[in-house]
């Protein structure tokens, strides 16, 4: 049975937003460098947002563009950026903040746009520049659950003036940075209280969903995930890579299990079942210096959104086939900064 089956859990309690939205037609739109981003029919409109400890949330603003530019994805680091014209987010602090810095300015992106960081998890790789960063932009802020804030200062040696910045934020919440409506939700994973992020903007045309170090897809996961119009998503190891490779047995053990990394096979057994038109993006992440390769990690979801029924599989660029294919799929570099992507919808 693939790893990526929703699980079904008796005790789980409601979430917020368990009904879920009916098919859609997605209108194509105009591509910069990936495809545009399909819109919420009027039928129906995107979840409420709720009150949180931030105080009485708002409705996102309406945008019509956004930019999204990874600045490392892998076990050295992780740090990716988020934002439209007026206001942006760092999704998670695992690169080092010069080289942040230096390449949002060369994109002519300041950090005064930058409203803060939205920490998925406690691990070294994605927490190390979080005080650097938050300590040279004294406006943003730190959004973590509590126990993923306090197992970063339990894990790590981090200053505790840190907790000036911490905004704490609660699994299945909405909470309000500029003009996204940001929602953690529950993976599965060995750190401390995991989450991954559905990032909505344009009133819920555009929906962003960040998915990054999980061992299983599980079912709440899957909820969020199904909404995406655009997903990060883990893309970590070759099963084969990393039985045949050099690890030692416990740590294989522990990236194949279901709270390690989500293997090629099963990022893509999850894309072949749920892909629908409303899914324009596709952003693969996470990916194995030593287990894996872009092109083996590409060429498995690229066969699974053409098995699932898409016309043909966009390479993110600029060209007229990749333009005019109806889903774009890139591999994040690990270590380099990706191109920034623009995304009309």
């Amino acid at each position: 049975m693939a790893r990526n089956k929703r699980r079904f859990d008796p005790y789980r309690q409601p979430g917020l937003f368990d009904k879920m939205p009916g098919e859609r037609d997605v209108a194509s739109g105009e591509l910069q460098v990936a495809i545009s981003g399909g819109e919420m029919p009027s039928s129906v409109p995107p979840p409420p947002l709720s009150e949180s400890p931030l105080g009485e949330l708002a409705r996102p603003n309406s945008v019509s563009r956004l930019k999204f530019i990874s600045f490392g994805s892998g076990s050295s680091g992780n740090c990716a950026y988020i934002g439209d014209d007026r206001f942006g987010v760092l999704i998670d602090a695992g690169v080092d903040y010069a080289h942040v810095m230096g390449e949002l300015r060369r994109q002519g992106i300041s950090m005064d746009k930058v409203r803060g960081i939205i920490l998925t998890h406690d691990h070294g790789d994605h927490t190390r520049y979080a005080y650097n960063i938050l300590r040279n932009n004294r406006h943003m802020a730190l959004y973590a659950t509590p126990r993923a804030f306090n197992g970063m200062l339990r894990r790590h040696s981090i200053s505790r003036r840190i907790k000036d910045y911490h905004h704490p934020v609660y699994k299945e919440i909405a909470f309000n940075v500029g003009d996204f409506a940001i929602t953690p939700f529950e993976v599965m994973h060995d750190g401390t209280d995991n989450v991954g992020f559905l990032i909505s903007a344009g009133g819920g045309a555009f929906r962003f969903v960040v998915v990054t170090d999980l061992g299983v897809v599980s079912e709440r996961a899957h909820f969020y995930m199904s909404q995406a119009t655009a997903l990060m998503l883990e893309s970590n190891y070759d099963a084969a890579m990393l039985r045949d490779g050099h690890y030692p047995e416990y740590l294989k053990a522990r990236i194949a299990a279901e709270t390690g990394h989500l293997d090629n096979a099963d990022a893509a057994d999850w894309l072949r079942e749920n892909y629908t038109p409303q899914l324009r993006h596709v952003f693969l992440c996470h990916l194995s210096n030593d287990n894996n390769t872009p092109e083996i990690a590409v060429a498995a979801s690229r066969q699974a959104l053409l098995d699932a029924g898409a016309a043909s599989v966009g390479d993110g660029s600029l060209s007229l086939d990749s333009r005019q294919a109806p889903v774009q799929l890139v591999a994040l570099p690990r270590f380099d900064p990706s191109p920034m992507y623009i995304i009309r919808y």
